[in-house]
């Protein structure tokens, strides 16, 4: 009887150890980790990238699939995503991370880190950056690709790489701010800085990650770099020379708005449209 009440013993104490695991082991602090995925044409990497994803850290994953004409969005509910959301029409890069923010909100998200699918950034780091916003060091992070050697050994353009830089410099002077770079598409963010912009009044297109870096900043919210590695290559995601000229003159015209904004000379809606 004393065996078989042991027994009995041993097995919940098993059952309530794997629950608690189950439902806290993923949480930083009792905080919610998601990672978000902007999907177009991911069906060769996506795999790839989710495998590195440390679950010991992220509780939920969501892809949005902005209308893919490859099968992006099967394979990622073959893998086990749970979340999965495919656009009827394609909506832009800009337009994508927008349904990611909303969705990763609505499931109670209090970390949200967004890693492209296209597996030119490495999901290895997410510990990390989910570390440095659990624990209140800075309420956002961007995976720098800058900092060190990373882009030029990863294989950046030249012409992207002196690009990068003069943007840099342009918007650290005009934002009087210091970050090695703005435009790396791996990045976190606190629940509090996702509520406390709006960046659903961003453009759909992709100067919507640099609108996003103005407003937290003009909100007053500080943001942190890590040195992130970083390859190019045939199915790594990226733009033209010709969209990357638009890019960047919405970088600086961003830059100046939130210059002039900061003088009080104008009110930008981005700006002051909660």
């Amino acid at each position: 009887m004393v065996l078989k009440n042991n027994g009995i013993l041993y097995a919940l104490s098993l059952l309530l150890n794997f629950t608690f695991a189950s439902n806290f082991s993923a949480m930083i602090k009792g905080k919610k980790v998601v990672v978000v995925m902007p999907a177009y044409n991911a069906s060769k990497t996506l795999e790839k990238t989710y495998n590195e994803i440390d679950f010991d850290i992220v509780d939920d994953v969501i892809l949005v699939d902005d209308h893919s004409p490859d099968d992006t969005s099967e394979v990622a509910r073959r893998i086990g995503i749970n979340h999965v959301i495919r656009h009827e029409k394609n909506k832009g890069y800009g337009g994508n991370q927008k349904t990611l923010y909303n969705k990763a909100l609505e499931i109670g998200a209090d970390i949200v880190i967004m890693v492209h699918p296209d597996y030119q950034y490495t999901p290895l780091l997410i510990p990390s950056i989910a570390h440095i916003i659990g624990n209140d060091l800075y309420p956002a992070v961007l995976a720098s690709r800058i900092l060190g050697k990373g882009a030029l050994k990863g294989g950046m353009p030249m012409y992207k790489y002196v690009a990068n830089r003069f943007l840099t410099l342009s918007q650290n002077l005009l934002m009087n701010q210091k970050l090695s770079e703005y435009h790396s598409g791996y990045r976190a963010f606190s629940r509090e800085v996702l509520e406390g912009i709006n960046y659903n009044i961003n453009s759909d297109d992709f100067v919507f990650d640099n609108q996003m870096l103005a407003q937290i900043f003009y909100a007053g919210f500080e943001i942190g770099e890590v040195t992130c590695p970083t390859k190019y290559f045939e199915e790594a995601s990226s733009i033209n020379f010709k969209r990357s000229s638009v890019y960047g003159l919405g970088v600086l015209w961003t830059s100046w708005l939130y210059f002039v904004n900061k003088l009080g000379l104008v009110k930008s809606k981005i700006f002051h449209q909660r």
